[in-house]
């Protein structure tokens, strides 16, 4: 991730909503928490059965739940599939390290 963002400053604006990015961007090394969300966004169209492309980076956007949990918010064509699948709830978990970055997404 750190790569890709430096290599591509577009990437975040493109992929990553304006919460996430001011999220993100309040930590020491910004990159591991773009890493986790890139992941977690990766999880929940694979969570949907569809791939890249079927909606908008953006349209899935990870947030805080009033518990602190990592939460699925879904806008635009992302919740519209969601809708066309009958899913009503998501469950996030996330884990990331300098190095490496993983989500896992469950749809309810």
């Amino acid at each position: 991730m750190r790569t890709a963002l430096d290599r591509t400053p577009t990437l975040r604006a493109r992929v990553f909503t304006d919460d996430e990015q001011a999220y993100c961007d309040r930590r020491k090394d910004p990159t591991e928490r773009y890493a986790a969300r890139f992941a977690a966004k990766e999880a929940v169209m694979k969570a949907m059965g569809v791939g890249v492309g079927a909606c908008r980076w953006r349209d899935i956007e990870v947030a805080k739940a009033r518990s602190g949990a990592p939460a699925v918010r879904l806008h635009g064509g992302a919740q519209a599939l969601a809708d066309g699948l009958g899913i009503r709830g998501w469950r996030l978990t996330l884990t990331h390290t300098h190095r490496i970055a993983e989500a896992i997404a469950v749809a309810l």
